[in-house]
């Protein structure tokens, strides 16, 4: 009799809430565990679920659907997915991505077997990278393209270094120009209005213009040097100075810590000085060496 009105199933509840009705138990959790918890899907890490369903043995009303395909999206919706795929990386930064550890493995290898020369001061790596956003494993690429983009930025890496290495004097790199203008006088140039060669260059620039630090380092003279007229002289580290004549106004202090492009003072025309401009050296143990061989090229 009691056949006739039930039949067997299963209460679903995940944290005490009910979520519905499935006939079979067992078939049931093998759908969950085969298109939920470890689908054979790419790029798919784990699934995480706060609270596993729950099953309870029920008589249900034979009028009663146990609707399964509603249980089973209540628990799809509850998942929370993580997707991992993986990044070719240059010095640390990331290029492109791919969906696979063996894609990203035959990127790298051709790589340094073709690109042997240029990877000598660049480290290239693999990188996985985990995300619970399905749209970030859109980014992947196919593994002709993730090297045809990972050679383009190999060789803007490498243009970069060689740029840094051209601007780099024992160490210190001259990244910043102090201002932009004309250049008016250049180092050794012999000219009526002084009678020995120029020992640095001359940048003309606008009254009260900003001169920014061509390099990090520490303020070891700010004020009236003769000539000069108002001075800022930065030691870089490694016998390594610049100095910043005829200003205007002065920003900082003897002391001062500065990083490269930090403003540190304005254009004029104090000390010895025709017009406003900059009078920018770079000195190497206290001897003059010529700035346009690492900036202002």
């Amino acid at each position: 009799m009691v056949f006739l009105k039930y039949k067997p199933s299963y209460k679903v509840t995940i944290a005490g809430e009910e979520i519905g009705y499935v006939a079979n138990k067992q078939k049931f959790e093998k759908v969950v565990k085969e298109q939920i918890l470890y689908p054979e899907q790419e790029n798919i890490a784990f699934v995480d679920i706060e609270e596993m369903p729950q099953y309870e043995f029920f008589f249900l009303d034979n009028t009663e659907p146990t609707l399964e395909e509603e249980v089973f999206t209540k628990i799809q919706d509850m998942a929370v997915i993580t997707y991992k795929i993986y990044a070719i990386t240059l010095n640390n930064q990331i290029t492109t991505y791919v969906n696979s550890k063996e894609e990203a493995e035959e990127i790298i290898n051709q790589m340094k077997e073709e690109k042997a020369e240029e990877l000598k001061d660049i480290t290239i790596a693999m990188q996985e990278v985990y995300t619970k956003e399905k749209e970030k494993t859109q980014s992947t690429v196919e593994v002709a393209t993730a090297m045809q983009v990972a050679e383009v930025e190999l060789e803007k890496q490498v243009e970069e270094q060689e740029k840094v290495k051209a601007s780099t004097l024992d160490g210190v790199y001259f990244s910043v120009k102090p201002v932009t203008g004309n250049i008016t006088s250049r180092f050794g140039a012999m000219e009526s209005i002084r009678d020995h060669a120029h020992t640095g260059m001359d940048i003309a620039a606008p009254n009260g213009t900003p001169i920014k630090a061509a390099a990090e380092g520490t303020v070891t003279h700010a004020g009236w040097l003769g000539g000069y007229g108002n001075l800022v002289i930065i030691s870089h580290g490694n016998g390594i100075q610049t100095y910043y004549g005829h200003c205007s106004k002065l920003y900082v202090s003897k002391g001062d810590t500065i990083k490269a492009g930090d403003v540190i003072a304005a254009v004029g025309s104090t000390g010895e000085a025709t017009g406003n401009h900059l009078h920018f050296e770079i000195r190497k143990n206290g001897a003059q060496v010529n700035p346009q061989k690492y900036i202002y090229k």
